[in-house]
């Protein structure tokens, strides 16, 4: 087994987006002010920074063996791809036999890990159990059935967001759940508005949803713009909401709205523009420096809000 290719195939350059796990944790020791706080629970961790970083480890592996499978499934299909087709199974760097031995030990992995991590009253075991479940029927016929497939990436976000509050001992906010899915939906449209643009008039022999009858352009730029308007709508009334204020004990936390528009606004610009967007997570770890950029700066001026009650003059 060639270890390179193995880990190739594990996608970790998507591990990024089980990122979207440790946001509770980080907005509850926000709102607690420290880092140490233990919880303890019945077949879990002994704290929860070790308890959603295991969840983290957990959903790693998990989205790892669903790789796997899916390029198991995709295999002759990828071979024709104009890109897919350098991926380690279809290009015979990763034998099947090696990839679906990997798949069952990083799927058991998942749960065993996810178990560890323990969580109240729903182990996050069941979650990443759930989300393996949603994405095994997703790579077995869901992504080719229109809006079914980008719902299924939608609620892949929301369970990691679930299992993250669970392992945290987080209470989850209304209005960022909704903001989750609808950030989540923007993202996988225009992933498929980026692959209309890559894949030509051939894109309906490559991806379903793409042929004749399914995705268009203009339907594909009509949502992913009601979506970026929910996406920042639900995060505004997010920071503005009495609940927020009164976690945080502060009423700043709205001026890292103009971060989230400006991010949303570049990333629809790189799709429509320079066709990226086929892959979120590339263009997050570097495929667009005014992008990271942005993305940085909104997350320093969220800890500076949460953390810098001196420099606003807060209590």
């Amino acid at each position: 087994m060639k270890v390179f290719s193995l880990l190739r195939a594990m996608r970790p350059h998507q591990w990024v987006k089980n990122a979207f796990v440790l946001a509770p944790l980080f907005f509850a020791r926000a709102a607690g002010g420290s880092w140490s706080t233990d919880y303890h629970r019945s077949g879990g961790g002994d704290g929860d920074v070790r308890s959603a970083l295991l969840a983290l480890v957990a959903f790693i592996l998990g989205s790892s063996a669903i790789y796997l499978l899916n390029d198991l499934w995709d295999v002759e299909r990828d071979r024709a791809h104009p890109t897919k087709r350098l991926r380690p199974i279809a290009s015979g760097a990763l034998a099947p036999g090696a990839a679906r031995a990997a798949t069952v030990i990083c799927a058991g992995g998942a749960l065993a890990v996810g178990h560890s991590a323990g969580g109240e009253p729903l182990s996050v075991a069941w979650i990443v159990l759930a989300y393996m479940a949603l994405n095994f029927f997703y790579s077995a016929g869901f992504k080719r059935v229109v809006l079914i497939d980008v719902f299924c990436i939608a609620t892949g976000f929301l369970l990691r967001v679930i299992a993250g509050g669970v392992a945290a001992g987080a209470q989850l906010s209304q209005w960022l759940m909704l903001c989750t899915l609808f950030l989540a939906l923007f993202l996988a449209l225009c992933k498929r508005r980026a692959e209309t643009d890559l894949l030509g008039v051939e894109r309906g022999e490559h991806r379903a949803t793409l042929g004749e009858g399914a995705y268009n352009v203009r339907f594909l730029d009509q949502m992913v713009t009601v979506l970026a308007a929910c996406t920042i709508l639900c995060y505004a009334m997010y920071t503005v909401s009495d609940e927020t204020v009164s976690k945080f004990q502060t009423e700043h936390l709205v001026w890292t709205v103009p971060f989230v528009v400006f991010g949303l606004a570049r990333y629809m610009l790189l799709v429509t523009n320079e066709r990226a967007g086929g892959s979120p997570a590339r263009t997050l770890l570097g495929g667009d420096a005014v992008f990271v950029g942005n993305c940085l700066a909104w997350l320093a001026t969220v800890a500076a809000v949460l953390w810098g009650d001196a420099f606003w003059g807060g209590p």
